[in-house]
């Protein structure tokens, strides 16, 4: 089990590393994809490894130049990655409209990589529309036409569907941890889940789905803990929370038991339909998915942001919400307000931590989550578990 854990996390740590092995081992064709919405099933069918594209750890330095200050730190990282030629192990790049840095980063990358195809498909963004759904079906047309052309193979419906299965099926063990996590049942850190995500999204399918049932296999129950904090983390919705500052929560005493992190559940919990035309499924994939689990780039009428983290938190029985806000993240920025104002409602502890790029200082930080897992604490001693409109 360690062994799987650890090939995992090399993965996560340097994902360019992998990418390029797969190439010289396989002369296939590497697609990047930007983050949030868009699959790589299609791109699997036709031969490629589609690998959403992460920020790493080194210092914005060669592509500070190119971009405003107050871009969040992905996109940052992105473009100077870029710039130092990381990116020449990718054959093109697959993004769409999720916000308007995103928008600006690709056209960086494109000025300065004027070779690199550079796929943009923009997908609606009002998902109850009564439109919405035939023009999502001609941007997936769109893109099965455009993978076509650059990888020079013709797509079939076998063949998606085959790769659409493969996907469900890696998703749904990746849940089947967080299931075990959830009820006690196993001891995975916050870190180790982090991996396993991460690594979903840049390892071959077949490669990651093999190793996650030799780990599923391996798992004992976790022995009794001592006394901590269950708590949710939500935000992050493009890039991966620094493994430290996961660690920092635990370390304080608080035990992760669900989130709806991008590198986490919102990247795993939609399955695409294994059956019919693969344009529908992946249309209705994209359609439905943000109305179970919320973007703030998406708009869905009457769906509120605060009342999903408050009946997550409910059916995860946590007893606190930490909230990760990328630093410049505008999208969730906006939301923020509404959440904090109906968990203070609830009298539901939470904590928002802003992040950054070159990091977070973790000293002042421990003192605020030390508080923190007091506050949660002493509520949890003077009453049971909230559950917000939500069967358990």
């Amino acid at each position: 089990m360690e062994n799987i854990l650890a090939r995992f996390a090399q993965v996560a740590a340097r994902p360019l590393d992998y990418a390029k092995q797969w190439k010289q081992e396989t002369g296939g064709r590497v697609i990047g994809i930007f983050p949030m919405h868009f699959p790589g099933e299609l791109a699997y069918a036709a031969g490629a490894l589609p690998m959403v594209v992460q920020e790493d750890d080194e210092p914005v330095t060669i592509g500070q130049s190119q971009v405003f200050s107050f871009y969040c730190g992905y996109n940052r990282s992105l473009i100077d990655q870029a710039l130092r030629g990381e990116f020449d192990v990718l054959d093109a790049i697959l993004f769409g409209d999720h916000c308007v840095q995103l928008l600006g980063t690709a056209d960086v990358i494109r000025a300065h990589l004027p070779t690199k195809p550079i796929l943009f498909n923009q997908l609606c963004s009002i998902l109850d529309a009564d439109w919405a759904m035939e023009e999502t079906r001609g941007t997936f047309r769109q893109l099965w036409t455009e993978l076509e052309t650059l990888t020079g193979t013709k797509i079939e419906e076998a063949s998606v569907h085959t790769s659409i299965r493969l996907f469900n099926c890696n998703r749904s063990l990746i849940r089947r941890l967080y299931d075990l996590r959830r009820t006690g049942e196993i001891e995975l850190s916050a870190r180790n889940m982090q991996h396993i995500v991460k690594s979903s999204m840049v390892m071959d399918k077949a490669q990651h789905t093999a190793l996650l049932e030799q780990l599923l296999s391996g798992l004992v129950h976790a022995a009794p803990k001592a006394r901590t904090v269950r708590v949710f983390l939500s935000g992050h919705m493009c890039h991966a929370p620094k493994p430290a500052l996961l660690d920092l929560f635990e370390d304080c005493g608080c035990t992760v038991v669900d989130d709806d992190l991008y590198t986490g559940f919102r990247f795993i919990f939609a399955d695409i339909d294994e059956t019919g035309s693969p344009v529908d499924a992946l249309a209705s994939w994209y359609l439905t998915r943000s109305q179970k689990v919320p973007c703030p780039t998406r708009a869905v009428k009457g769906l509120d942001w605060e009342q999903y983290l408050l009946d997550a938190v409910a059916q995860s029985r946590a007893q606190g919400l930490i909230i990760l806000m990328a630093k410049f993240c505008e999208p969730h920025m906006f939301f923020y307000p509404e959440i904090k104002e109906a968990f203070e409602k609830h009298g539901i502890p939470h904590l928002l931590v802003e992040t950054e790029h070159e990091g977070v200082a973790l000293e002042s930080l421990k003192t605020r989550v030390d508080a923190f897992v007091e506050v949660v604490g002493r509520r949890a001693a003077a009453a049971p578990v909230a559950r917000i409109g939500a069967t358990v």
